[in-house]
């Protein structure tokens, strides 16, 4: 808990006072619509604010949303996208570009969406102050940085004083749909339509595999999944399966969600083993899920594969190296957001994210 503390102070010294500066700089944002339900939760939102993400495709959240408990305390006042130097960065909705430039020696971009704001960091602007941009226009590339070793851009968004979580997800009917359509509700109501969301998406995700026995591509162009356990890949630790993959209400934040990997249970110190011959690709510590540690396993029948070891209390590979299936590559703990020692093991096939009990 100490370790996640110290790593949340640091996080808000080297990440949350430039943004906080650049805001100020920016001014004030114009009034917000008002809301139809809800005006008086200092929560609302813009109704409807609809948008994507600020990245090609469906990027993979490093680091999510997790406000601070006070407001000038420790946290992630916004999300983490896996990105790398040079992509381009999106708007992710309409609005009015009110800020470019540097703050805390970082490249800022700042789009004002009508009441709520989209700051994009580390972003080399290809925009200027007072350009209107539609959702997906191009604003800048991504740039380098420390905070997550020159790999993610920095997403936040604010409506007033209040940081919002970007990733709130809801349908253009005003139901919940899937991440990357957005549309601000009162922060009373965050909790149900999160959930919602995720449920409808793991939902459908579980309807198209099951459907058709396929991961990824157009039904044309699918490739078959093949049985479990006929890839050849072996389970990382001997733990039996405390939590699999699917909704769930966390431990930990008190929300129903998607859970997304399989846990299995084992004790502290036990060795965790690739599952797989592959390559390591990223070692990396977050906050819910721990200690992380991602292998590349090129492609195994048909699919590319990787693999993420969660909540480990250490690893003993670095990103790189090779490793054989069974060599041991760390050690389970409970770091990240845990009660318990286990590994959360998660599995994407062709870049989608999958039940890891489909394919071990």
């Amino acid at each position: 808990m100490t370790d996640t503390r110290s790593r949340r102070r640091r996080r808000f010294l080297a990440l949350v006072v430039p943004v906080l500066l650049a805001l100020l700089l920016v001014g004030p944002a114009r009034p917000a619509a008002a809301a139809p339900d809800g005006a008086d939760d200092p929560g609302s939102g813009v109704d409807p604010t609809t948008g994507g993400w600020p990245l090609d495709g469906t990027p993979t959240v490093l680091e999510g949303f997790d406000p601070p408990d006070e407001a000038w305390g420790p946290g992630h006042r916004g999300v983490d996208l896996e990105a790398r130097p040079g992509q381009q960065v999106l708007a992710p909705a309409d609005g009015t570009v009110v800020f470019v430039g540097r703050v805390g020696g970082k490249p800022v971009v700042v789009v004002d969406h009508g009441g709520v704001r989209s700051t994009l960091e580390p972003v080399g602007a290809s925009v200027r102050v007072g350009q209107r941009v539609r959702r997906g226009d191009v604003v800048g590339r991504v740039g380098r940085e420390e905070h997550c070793e020159d790999r993610c851009l920095h997403w936040g968004l604010k409506r007033g004083a209040t940081y919002l979580d970007p990733l709130l997800p809801a349908g253009r009917d005003g139901s919940a749909g899937t991440a990357g359509t957005l549309r601000l509700v009162p922060s009373s109501r965050r909790a149900l339509v999160v959930a919602e969301a995720l449920a409808r998406e793991a939902a459908r995700r579980a309807a198209e595999t099951a459907a058709v026995g396929f991961v990824g591509g157009s039904p044309a162009a699918a490739r078959p999944l093949g049985p479990p356990g006929s890839h050849g890949f072996v389970h990382p630790v001997p733990g039996a399966v405390t939590s699999p993959f699917g909704r769930r209400f966390h431990p930990v934040l008190h929300v129903w969600k998607l859970h997304d990997g399989t846990d299995f249970g084992a004790a502290c110190g036990t060795p965790i083993r690739a599952a797989y011959d592959g390559r390591v690709t990223r070692r990396v510590a977050s906050t819910g899920y721990g200690n992380r540690l991602f292998v590349d396993h090129g492609r195994v029948d048909g699919h590319a594969v990787v693999t993420a070891y969660n909540h480990a209390t250490r690893y003993v590979v670095s990103p790189g190296d090779r490793v054989r299936r069974g060599q041991v590559v760390g050690y389970v703990g409970r770091t990240g957001f845990a009660t318990g020692c286990h590994l959360h093991l998660m599995v994407w096939l062709d870049g989608r994210m999958v039940d890891p009990g489909t394919w071990l």
